[in-house]
């Protein structure tokens, strides 16, 4: 039943597309109906999965640098109080700034390749990381960090087995968020300026009219990240299995 529910909505969401659709007379090149768009990705299949490789591996690997650098920036942070009185206003400056206008910029800088998109979903995801984990080491049980220094515990024993346990819910929260945003930097990199990818190839069939085709990528899209979402969730579940996990709508 847990995976039925998914599917489900998902033709639920399907039959009111095309019943919009029937019942208005929705032009092709404005709302193609669902059938169309199936019927192009099953024609367009080798070239929509090109383009969903590049775009995947950009969301991959915006992942991995904005968590490793998230995770660098929260603990330098939490540990130094010099490095937090500098770090702390420019991440507040950071997300001041709209990321999408920095991706001309980024495009300018590094070309029409992979490396602007990549540091675009870094940007994005830099954040969500930083903060939540950053959070999570600021907000240890001191009873806990009182114990274990009463009984000469050093800061790095500390760390290992104290702070980073507790703070690990937080780090999944903000992992699970990043997961989800990621292909934002990905995409709108490649609306900028880029020669492959999903948001490449939705543009180029927008341009073209071609709007089932269009809509063929966005539906790769939504199921790519999706998947990347629910496995980043189905990971940090495993790995978060001692933390146990209460309904917030349970009454008492």
């Amino acid at each position: 039943m847990k995976f039925l529910r998914p599917l489900i909505v998902f033709a639920g969401l399907l039959a009111v597309w095309q019943a919009v659709v029937s019942v208005f007379g929705v032009a092709p090149f404005i709302l193609p109906a669902p059938l169309d768009v199936l019927t192009t990705a099953i024609a367009r299949a080798d070239v929509l999965a090109g383009h969903a490789k590049i775009t995947i591996l950009e969301i991959f690997l915006g992942l991995l640098f904005g968590t490793a650098f998230g995770t660098v920036s929260a603990l330098t942070m939490a540990y130094f109080r010099t490095a937090r009185a500098w770090l702390l206003p420019v991440l507040v400056i950071s997300q001041a700034i709209p990321v999408f206008a920095l991706a001309p910029i980024l495009v300018l800088w590094f070309g029409y390749g992979l490396a602007p998109k990549v540091v675009m979903a870094t940007l994005i995801i830099y954040f969500p990381v930083t903060a939540a984990f950053y959070d999570g080491l600021r907000r240890t049980e001191t009873g806990w960090l009182d114990l274990a220094q009463s009984m000469g515990a050093s800061k790095w024993a500390m760390l290992r087995h104290i702070r980073l346990p507790a703070a690990m819910p937080a780090f999944a929260s903000g992992l699970r968020v990043a997961a989800a945003v990621a292909p934002i930097g990905a995409v709108v990199g490649e609306w900028v300026g880029s020669s492959a990818g999903l948001g490449y190839y939705m543009l180029l069939m927008n341009g073209r009219v071609q709007t089932d085709a269009m809509f063929a990528a966005l539906f790769v899209l939504a199921i790519a990240a999706t998947a990347i979402y629910f496995t980043i969730d189905a990971l940090l579940r495993h790995a978060l299995s001692w933390q146990p996990e209460t309904d917030p709508a349970r009454t008492f």
